[in-house]
């Protein structure tokens, strides 16, 4: 009796701590709104002294007008994306931003290159933030499904001959390369990822290690369980790393050098992975998301380059 006993409460402290992780790592019970965007500027000792260009980066774009549209997912889920319309006939970039941020916030600059690139723009509010439905963030799992249906929304609309350049920052970026393991229609000519992580797994075990202070190999089961129970996915279904190594896409990744919260190396593996398809812009002394404040001439030259040159094909 005393052994069932201390199995029951081994399983019940064992889905507790499950929960406890889904609820930190994956729950999104607030979206940060439009009306919102400013006050969330990130204000921490990094980014302290880049506030003035943050601001007027992300002030530009609310400024911006747009066409809010939506779409259903494959699992019936309502996705909100606002579209800035340059041209008719010309390319569309679909642009996805980080974990917790939001599509103003974390894409202004990537909208700006596009439109200044005579290109069209249709960014993204993942699932679980601003004005998309969903309180469970899948680190790119389900995301990369999702952008396959902005895909087909962006086909359906503008036609078939539609060129697409898919774009993201940070869970952004995964999400985008990640969405290279599903078969995209050939209207998809190349991808921009700005920071991403190798894998949902190897993010969350970096978290847990040097953010947290926590055994990865002790806590990263707990999560890979929460995620499973309580937000429906495995952390283990895609990663960018085996998605980019069987794509003949081409692809641009920027990364910062000093990037302390998704390390540069992460960029330097998914290369490694299919280097005959892939280039990799670091940008010395750049923390986290900051490479085109940082790097701006580096950036945007890297960007125009790439952007003119898939366009072209």
């Amino acid at each position: 009796m005393l052994l069932i006993i201390a199995l029951i409460l081994a399983i019940l402290i064992i889905l507790l701590g499950a929960y406890v992780t889904y609820r930190i790592a994956f729950h999104a019970p607030k979206h940060i709104t439009d009306e919102e965007v400013l006050q969330h500027l990130p204000s921490t000792p990094v980014y302290q002294r880049f506030q003035k260009e943050l601001r007027a980066s992300v002030e530009s774009m609310l400024v911006r007008s747009f066409e809010p549209v939506t779409i259903t997912t494959f699992d019936g889920k309502k996705l909100y994306a606002r579209y800035y319309h340059t041209a008719n006939h010309a390319p569309v970039h679909i642009i996805f931003h980080g974990y917790k941020g939001n599509a103003v916030l974390d894409c202004s600059g990537g909208t700006a290159y596009a439109l200044n690139l005579g290109h069209n723009a249709l960014v993204v509010d993942q699932r679980s933030h601003g004005k998309s439905e969903g309180n469970a963030i899948t680190f790119g799992v389900k995301e990369r499904k999702d952008c396959l249906c902005w895909i087909h929304y962006v086909l359906d609309r503008f036609g078939f001959d539609t060129k697409i350049i898919l774009s993201g920052l940070s869970m952004g970026a995964a999400t985008v390369l990640m969405a290279l393991d599903q078969e995209l229609p050939e209207n998809v000519v190349g991808v921009i990822a700005d920071c991403p992580y190798s894998s949902p797994s190897a993010i969350i075990k970096k978290v847990c290690r040097v953010e947290m202070h926590l055994p990865s190999g002790l806590m990263y089961p707990l999560v890979k369980l929460g995620a499973r129970l309580f937000a429906g996915f495995d952390l283990e279904e895609s990663s960018a790393i085996d998605a980019v190594r069987n794509t003949k896409l081409p692809i641009l990744l920027i990364h910062g050098e000093t990037d302390t919260f998704v390390p540069c190396d992460m960029s330097r593996e998914i290369q490694k992975a299919n280097p005959s398809v892939v280039s990799l812009l670091t940008i010395p002394n750049a923390e986290h998301a900051l490479s085109f404040i940082v790097g701006p001439k580096q950036y945007e030259e890297a960007v125009t380059a790439f952007v003119k040159e898939v366009s072209a094909s």
